[in-house]
């Protein structure tokens, strides 16, 4: 098992955007609707990667667009993050989910580590393509997917850290999906915000060579 193979050699983002479609390097893609992968700027400022595509995002084609994607929106402004400037993509870009026991509905499930190594040479295509001054990981299994399954976001979240034999700096903290199951929703906002305003101080008078 493993993207490797399907990722094309030197692809723009398009040409990978195409590719991932017919990805079979897990058995994700067997339930799915389609692969999601990920949108912005192909010389983004800022790279977000969060977990896997959510139940909006498999129906739509499209990454972040359900309400923890929004949240992220209205955190990144509010960090002082051009939201132009962000480039938001998920570790896993094949949607796993069970069904319901009751209607349609279907549950969202935390992918295994071996989708997730399965699916990183789509991630490290997008870095590689992109070239972001800044990596922010939203929860555990963005995280671990660049800086191993020791990293714990509760232990380092907000810190700004160099991703393992690669040029970026990272910044993780929580998943915003996170923050709308939080008891006390406006305090893991703010705690939110304020590990993304850490992320922005590395932007600060920074100047991009392209």
């Amino acid at each position: 098992m493993g993207a490797e193979e399907y990722v094309p050699d030197k692809a723009g983002i398009q040409q990978l955007r195409k590719a991932v479609h017919d990805c079979r390097g897990c058995d994700l893609y067997k339930n799915a609707t389609q692969a999601v992968f990920g949108e912005g700027p192909a010389d983004a400022a800022v790279l977000v990667v969060g977990e896997v595509p959510g139940d909006q995002e498999d129906r739509q084609g499209h990454p972040f667009v359900g309400p923890a994607g929004k949240l992220l929106d209205k955190a990144l402004v509010e960090a002082g993050i051009d939201r132009t400037q962000v480039y938001v993509t998920n570790a896993v870009k094949h949607f796993k989910y069970k069904p319901a026991e009751r209607g349609k509905r279907r549950i969202h499930q935390k992918p295994g580590r071996t989708e997730v190594v399965a699916c990183r040479p789509w991630l490290i295509a997008e870095l590689d393509t992109v070239r972001p001054d800044l990596v922010v990981l939203l929860g555990a299994t963005a995280a671990q997917s660049l800086l191993g399954t020791t990293f714990k976001v509760t232990q380092e979240r907000g810190k700004v850290v160099e991703l393992p034999d690669r040029a970026e700096r990272a910044v993780a903290t929580v998943h915003p999906s996170s923050v709308l199951r939080s008891d006390d929703r406006e305090a893991a906002y703010r705690d939110l915000v304020a590990d993304l305003r850490s992320a922005a101080s590395v932007l600060s008078g920074r100047q991009r060579t392209r």
